[in-house]
C-alpha cells in the first residue's frame, strides 16, 4: 500500500479528532480496490480458494457492509488458462446460502451455479468445489445468482488467457470493473420500486420543459406526445429504474473521488478490459482526447473498430486498446445512461496527475422510436437484422404489459437513447464483426421472445412463442433439441433497455455480417426494438435465460431453456 503525504496528513488529522473525542479508530479487515487472487497452478489445473463473508468497510464517505471474497471488495481477479482445468473451492461463511455463476463461460451444466436450475446452491457455513475445463479465452466475470446478493458486492473479474497469441498487440493491460453500490438494503430498493416506479427518478420533466417542447415542436404535437406517454403511464425520462439518488458508482470498488489511476508510458498500447458488473446501470464510456479501438466484445475477438465512445450494457464486457502519445493525464469517464451520475478513473504517466472531467450532458429522454413510431417521417428501416420478423404479436399481454408494440423496429445501427445529437463515433452492434468465420446454418425453427413490463406494478416478463403456445413462467421451460439451430426473435414492448443473457451457450448476433456475425453471451434490446440471434443448442441441460437487470430478473424476467 502506497502512503502519500496527503494520506499521512489526513490520517494524522483524523487521529487527533478521535483522540479529542476519546473514541477508538475502527479497524476494517476488508480491503477495497483491484486485487489478484492467489492461485496454485500445475501443468493441467489452475486452483483457487475463495472465502465469502459479509464485512464492514468504508465506501466513499460512508460505511458499507458488502459481501467480500478473501477479505476483498469487489471480489479479486481470477485468471484461468485455456486448455487447463479450473478447480475453485468456495467456502461460504455467510449466514445464508450463496452461489457463483461464471458469466459467459462454456462449462458443464452442473457447474453453472444457478440455484434451482443447475444445483441447490452453497448452504451457509459450507463449501463447494467448482471444477470445469477452460475451453475459451477473453474477458468475463463472476457473480452470485442467489437473491439480490449481486447488489451487495458479490461480483469479480475473470480473465481466461488464450493458448494461441491474440490477434492484436498491447504493452500493458488493466481491468476496470464498473458497478453501482447502494447503502440501502436491496430488498428496500425493490420495495420502493414496487410502490412507486419513479421513486429514484429526480429528472422528471417540468412545466418549463413543456413550454420548450411547444416552442420546438408546436402545441398540437407536444400535447399529442404527452397524452401518449400518459396513456402508457410512463415518463420519457424513466431511463434507468435506479439512479444516483441512491447509487454510488464505482470502478474496481473505488469512488470517483478516490479516482483510481492506471499508469502508462507515452507511446504504449494499453489494453483496457471493461466489465459492467452493475445491478442495473448502463454506462457510456469515453476517454476525452483518445480514440478507443474495440478489439473484443463479451470475451470474443472482433475486427478492430475505432470509436470515441461506447455504451456497455449490464453484464457486457468490452476490451479496447488506447495509445496515448503525450505525457499527460486522461480521464476515463463512465457516465450513466440517464445522465444522473458518473464515475471516473485516470490514465496517467504517474500517480497524482488528473485531467478535467467532461461537461455533463442533459438528462436523456425517450423519443418516438421507443414507441415503435418508425413510420414517422425521417425514420428509415435498417435491413441489417435480415429476416427478423416475429410470428405473431398479440393485442394484449394483460396486466403484464403496460403497452404492446405492434411495429417493432430493427435498431441495430442505433447507439441508443442520449446519443441522438452527438457528432462523434459511438459504437453500435452493427459495428461488431467476428475475426474468424462461424458456420452458417439455416435455423430449423424460430422462437419469439416478447419482453413485457408494467412499470407501475414493477412486473417484468419474458413471453415465449414457438408458433403454437405462449408461456411466460419460470416453470414453463423453453424446450429445444440438442444441436438444433434456433432463431430467436426478441421484441421489446417496454420503454426500458433489457440486457438478455443466455447461460451455457453462445448467441450469434444477426447484424448483417453473415459468417462473421459476432457471438455474444448478453445482448441488449432497446425499447421498440426487434433483434435476432441464432443459437446452436450444443449443451445438454437446463440453462438460465434472463434479463440481467437484477430487479427485472428478480420480479419475473427469467426463463429456462431446456436442451435435450
Amino acid at each position: 500500500m502506497n502512503i502519500t503525504r496527503r494520506t499521512l496528513l489526513k490520517t494524522t488529522a483524523v487521529s487527533s479528532i478521535i483522540g479529542i473525542l476519546n473514541k477508538s479508530i475502527p479497524v476494517y479487515a476488508t480491503e477495497r480496490g483491484f486485487h489478484i487472487a492467489d492461485r496454485k497452478e500445475t501443468d493441467s489445473t489452475v486452483k483457487y480458494e475463495l472465502v465469502i463473508r459479509r464485512e464492514t468497510t468504508p465506501i466513499g464517505l460512508r460505511e458499507g457492509k458488502p459481501i467480500t471474497f478473501n477479505g476483498y471488495f469487489p471480489a479479486p481477479l481470477i485468471r484461468l488458462k485455456e486448455g487447463k482445468e479450473a478447480v475453485i473451492k468456495v467456502y461460504n461463511e455467510l449466514n445464508e446460502s450463496t452461489s457463483i455463476h461464471w458469466h459467459g463461460i462454456i462449462l458443464p451444466n452442473e457447474m453453472d451455479g444457478v440455484p434451482g436450475v443447475t444445483f441447490d446452491g452453497i448452504p451457509a457455513k459450507s463449501k463447494f468445489v467448482y471444477r470445469f475445463p477452460v475451453v475459451q479465452s477473453g474477458t468475463y466475470w463472476y457473480h452470485s445468482h442467489t437473491g439480490l446478493q449481486e447488489q451487495l458486492g458479490h461480483y469479480g473479474p475473470l480473465i481466461l488467457d488464450p493458448i494461441e497469441p491474440e490477434p492484436f498487440e498491447y504493452d500493458r493491460e488493466y481491468v476496470l470493473v464498473l458497478s453501482d453500490w447502494t447503502f440501502e438494503d436491496p430488498h428496500d430498493v425493490l420495495m420502493h420500486l414496487k410502490k412507486w416506479d419513479g421513486y429514484y427518478n429526480y429528472q422528471k420533466r417540468t412545466i418549463f420543459d413543456f413550454f420548450k417542447d411547444v416552442q420546438k415542436k408546436g402545441l398540437e404535437r407536444t400535447i399529442k406526445e404527452r397524452l401518449m406517454w400518459a396513456r402508457m403511464r410512463m415518463n420519457p425520462r424513466d431511463i434507468l429504474d435506479i439512479t444516483s439518488a441512491t447509487y454510488t458508482y464505482l470502478i474496481n470498488g473505488l469512488t470517483k473521488e478516490e479516482n483510481p489511476t492506471f499508469l502508462f508510458n507515452p507511446g504504449e498500447k494499453i489494453r483496457l478490459r471493461f466489465i459492467n458488473a452493475s445491478a442495473t446501470t448502463y454506462f457510456d464510456i469515453r476517454i476525452p482526447g483518445l480514440k478507443m479501438k474495440v478489439v473484443q466484445a463479451d470475451g470474443q475477438n472482433v475486427q478492430p473498430v475505432d470509436v470515441d465512445e461506447f455504451r456497455i450494457a449490464v453484464a457486457e464486457t468490452y476490451d479496447v486498446i488506447v495509445q496515448p502519445q503525450e505525457y499527460k493525464a486522461y480521464t476515463v469517464f463512465a457516465e450513466t445512461m440517464d445522465r444522473s451520475g458518473y464515475t471516473r478513473g485516470t490514465l496517467a504517466p504517474k500517480k497524482g496527475m488528473t485531467a478535467p472531467i467532461p461537461k455533463r450532458r442533459p438528462p436523456a429522454e425517450r423519443g418516438m422510436k421507443a414507441m415503435g413510431m418508425h413510420h414517422m417521417k425521417g425514420m428509415k428501416m435498417d435491413s441489417r437484422c435480415g429476416e427478423c420478423e416475429p410470428m405473431e404479436i398479440p393485442d394484449s399481454f394483460g396486466a403484464d404489459a403496460a403497452m404492446v408494440n405492434k411495429n417493432p423496429r430493427c435498431r441495430i445501427n442505433d447507439p441508443g437513447v442520449g446519443f441522438e445529437n452527438v457528432k462523434h463515433k459511438v459504437l453500435t452492434y452493427a459495428d461488431l464483426k467476428s475475426i474468424k468465420p462461424f458456420e452458417t446454418r439455416k435455423p430449423e425453427r424460430q422462437i419469439d421472445i416478447h419482453l413485457t413490463g408494467n412499470m407501475e406494478r414493477f412486473i417484468w416478463k419474458m413471453y415465449s412463442f414457438d408458433g403454437k403456445n405462449w408461456s411466460s413462467e419460470f416453470h414453463q421451460l423453453i424446450k429445444t433439441n440438442f444441436n438444433e439451430r434456433v432463431k430467436i426473435v426478441f421484441v421489446n414492448h417496454t420503454m426500458m433497455d433489457h440486457p438478455i443473457h443466455l447461460h451455457g451457450m453462445w448467441m450469434y448476433l444477426q447484424n448483417g455480417n453473415g459468417e462473421y456475425n459476432p457471438r455474444k453471451h448478453t445482448v441488449n434490446i432497446k425499447p421498440g426494438e426487434k433483434l435476432c440471434v441464432e443459437i446452436d443448442n450444443d449443451a445438454v441441460g437446463n440453462w438460465a435465460f434472463h434479463c440481467h437487470i437484477l430487479y427485472h430478473m428478480h420480479t419475473g424476467m427469467f426463463r429456462v431453456v431446456k436442451v435435450c
